[in-house]
Order: structure tokens, then sequence, then C-alpha cells
């Protein structure tokens, strides 16, 4: 299942304190271990695009991140700066105030406004289930739903102490789109070949991790939130 599973992986690098010569790196084993992709932050969108040249691999990155609480207006902005650098692919983060304040509209104008921004770039729309009840992650599925986005995400992995990516949540996601082209990206705290497995089991189409190389190796990575 080795290979099968590199597929589903975005090998990911967001730690606030990445270097260049990390992102070359993080491209490299992506590339090597036929991850689907990489996800990096915008300012290394065009240094990834370019050491990914000729290969597969896609490169994402995230908008937004990791609080979600910048305007629509510039989040737009942010997504068409890193197609314009390269991105192929754009992961968003909620307004998650907004829906904790059960204003639904706004998130869901918001999620449509990034997914038109895109164009035929697909949109990952981060919903932080670490801090969300059960009734607000439904209110966050059915408006992604609602406006075509391409996947629903579970986490940015910058929450202190959250869990994380859980089989839970994504049946729950998945109990909810059904038959459904939008698909699930579990992210954080994804750290061995098990875990990966049961999270692909329940229902995710993709796995945001910076532990790909352990997880296709069959290892166990130390603890990262990036």
């Amino acid at each position: 299942m080795t290979i099968e599973i590199a597929q589903f992986i975005d090998h990911t690098l967001l730690a606030p304190h990445a270097t260049s010569k990390d992102v070359k790196k993080l491209c490299k084993e992506a590339a090597d271990n036929n991850f689907y992709a990489v996800c990096v932050n915008p300012y290394f969108v065009k240094l990834a695009a370019k050491e990914l040249s000729g290969s597969k691999c896609q490169v994402a990155t995230v908008i937004g991140f990791p609080l979600g609480a910048n305007v629509t207006s510039l989040k737009v902005l942010e997504t068409e700066k890193a197609i314009a650098d390269g991105a192929d692919e754009i992961d968003m983060v909620i307004n998650i105030g907004a829906l904790k304040d059960g204003d639904i509209d706004y998130v869901t104008d918001e999620i449509r406004a990034i997914v038109k921004a895109g164009g035929d770039h697909p949109v990952k729309v981060i919903v932080e289930c670490d801090l969300l009840t059960e009734d607000e992650k439904v209110a966050a599925c059915n408006a992604c739903l609602k406006v075509g986005a391409f996947m629903i995400k579970t986490s940015t992995g910058f929450v202190k102490d959250g869990k994380g990516a859980t089989v839970e949540d994504v049946k729950l996601f998945r109990s909810m789109i059904g038959k459904n082209s939008m698909g699930i990206k579990a992210s954080a705290g994804i750290r061995d070949h098990q875990t990966a497995k049961a999270l692909i089991e329940a229902g995710a189409n993709r796995l945001g991790t910076s532990s790909g190389v352990s997880i296709v190796q069959g290892t166990t990575a130390g603890a990262s939130s990036y």
C-alpha cells in the first residue's frame, strides 16, 4: 500500500521558521516518494514551483493562515497572488469566529469568493475541527458543498493541544458528502502509516502531514504542529 498511500499525501511544511533549504528538501522528498503535492506558505510558492518543475507533484499553499481572521478581500488577493506565483491548489482557512457567531452567510460567501478567485485551481477549505461543535462542523460542511469547494479540510495543525485529524470527523463529513464529488483532507497529527490508513478508510481523499516520508517507510515521526 506504500505507493497508493503516497498519492494521498500533501507533504507539508508550514513552520514559521522554515527556510529555503527546508523547502528544497521538502520538494525533493515529495518528488522522490511520489507524493501528490507539497503544501508551503505563500512566500515559498515560487521556489516550490521551480523545484518541482517537470514533476507530477502539485504545489499547494495556504490562504488566511493560520487564524482565518483576515477580511475576505485580502484572502482573495492572497489567492490571486499565489496562483500567479505558481500554486496549483489553494488551502484556505475559514473565518472561524464568524462561524461561531452563527454568521453562516458570511462564511459561505467568503468560501464562494475564494472558489471564484481560484478558478480552475482546487480550493480546500480548512474548518479547524478542534475549535468547532458538531453542529458548527455540519454547518461548515454544508457551506462548502453549497459553493462547490474541492475539499473540506479538518485542521491547520496550529491549535494548541488540538487532536488534529480524527476518524470521527472524517466519518462525519463523509456521511454528509455521500456521493457528492467534494473530497476530504485530513490534516494535523498524522505521523504513522496506521493512522494514515485509518483516515483513508474512514473516507479521506487527501492527507496533510509533515511526516509523509515516515508514513510511507512504516516508521513513526516525532510530534510536529505543522
